[in-house]
Order: structure tokens, then C-alpha cells, then sequence
């Protein structure tokens, strides 16, 4: 099966970029598709074969999953491939454009969900990054 992708050109310098995506102390801050969820916590050891978590939650404590995986690939501050615990893959790569940074998502879909609603979430979830990012 294809994989999705979904894509953001965010206005600042590529390390700044990798930075935002890579260090927990920002990815709690942008990862979630929407206001009524958060991301208390997150982990992240970013080499070959290091493993990352992303604890997303609805804020009222509804419901919540644990994001996690295995990075298979990591070039800073070009690209990063992982396997999700599920074993879907996903590649991320930072594009640098002069002063921007071109950011590309690609993912395998899972099966459960229509590719729409995937991709509306990822989406979702990169556009909180490019914010949080821009801010930098």
C-alpha cells in the first residue's frame, strides 16, 4: 500500500526546524491534531535504534495513546525514518529552502481509519509544528 504524505513549508532556518521536531521540551507543545488534546510527555532518543514516545491525550482524560517506535534512520538535520510500535514505517524530511525549510511526512496508513481522515490528522499535527516552530 502507498504511503500518505502530508507537507508544510515552515519559515525558519532548517536546524531551528530539526530542533523544534526533535527536542521533547517542543514536541510537547505541537503534538496534537487539535485543542482538545495535548501532549504531557515525551522521549526521545534520537540515533539508529533509539526509541521515541509521544504520550497524547484528549485534556479532559478521556482517552489517550502512547506514540511510540524505533528510529531506523537518522541524518540530522535531513531526515529522520522510523518504524511506529505497530510496525508502519515513516520517513520525515527537512528540505531547506534559503531562510525555510521545507518539511515532508510520509507514512504508511493504517487500516482501521479512511486516508482522509490519516491524512487531516497528520496534517493536523504538522500545522501546530510549523506554528510552534515559526516561533522560534
Amino acid at each position: 500500500m502507498a504511503q500518505l504524505t502530508v507537507e508544510a513549508i515552515v519559515n525558519n532556518e532548517r536546524e531551528k526546524v530539526w530542533e523544534a521536531y526533535t527536542n521533547p521540551k517542543f514536541i510537547t507543545k505541537w503534538a496534537h491534531a487539535d485543542d482538545t488534546w495535548h501532549a504531557p510527555r515525551a522521549e526521545n532518543d534520537l540515533k539508529e535504534g533509539g526509541k521515541f514516545l509521544t504520550r497524547m491525550e484528549a485534556k479532559d482524560g478521556s482517552e489517550g495513546f502512547d506514540f511510540t517506535g524505533v528510529y531506523d534512520e537518522v541524518v540530522a538535520p535531513e531526515r529522520i525514518a522510523y518504524t511506529m510500535s505497530d510496525g508502519r514505517k515513516a520517513l520525515v524530511v527537512f528540505e531547506e529552502l534559503g531562510n525555510s525549510t521545507h518539511v515532508r511526512v510520509s507514512f504508511d496508513p493504517e487500516s482501521e481509519n479512511p486516508h482522509e481522515f490519516q491524512i487531516g490528522g497528520w496534517q493536523a499535527i504538522l500545522n501546530n509544528f510549523k506554528t510552534l516552530a515559526e516561533s522560534l
